[in-house]
């Protein structure tokens, strides 16, 4: 009599081994955190001093917005300046921009000022809707 080995039949297996994949993730994720400080370094900058050549512009087609030594904030529109809130600025520059939305616009910063107020003034002229700022420097 000849033994008849049962023989199951398996059921082909849907799932992929995910393990290289995971392994390959992790290699991208420890080149890309090494590389990533790399590419954020800074420039030793000394402002508001600068050795450049001044932009050709009309001075009566740009937006001057300023802060002084106190803090204080001002904006030439049309050659008048006032001292005003970093509020009233914001709203300001969002209207002149409305009309004009090309309108280039510049910061100029007292050199004793702290870094975070022009920073605070750059963040609320890109809150008005400016697509970019210029920083202004006076020449060696």
């Amino acid at each position: 009599m000849l033994s008849r080995r049962r023989t199951k039949r398996r059921k082909p297996v849907a799932e992929i081994n995910v393990v290289p994949y995971i392994d390959v993730m992790l290699v991208l994720l420890v080149i890309f955190m090494i590389t990533a400080p790399m590419l954020t370094q800074g420039v030793d900058v000394e402002l508001p001093n600068a050795n450049a050549a001044p932009i050709e512009n009309d001075e009566s087609d740009v937006l001057v917005a300023s802060v002084d030594k106190d803090g204080n904030y001002f904006i030439d529109i049309g050659g008048e300046q006032s001292a005003i809130s970093l509020a009233d600025l914001k709203d300001r520059v969002s209207k002149v921009l409305a009309q004009n939305p090309r309108l280039p616009i510049l910061v100029r910063g007292d050199r004793n000022v702290p870094y975070g107020e022009v920073v605070g003034l750059m963040v609320a002229l890109q809150g008005a809707g400016a697509p970019n700022v210029g920083l202004v420097t006076e020449p060696e």
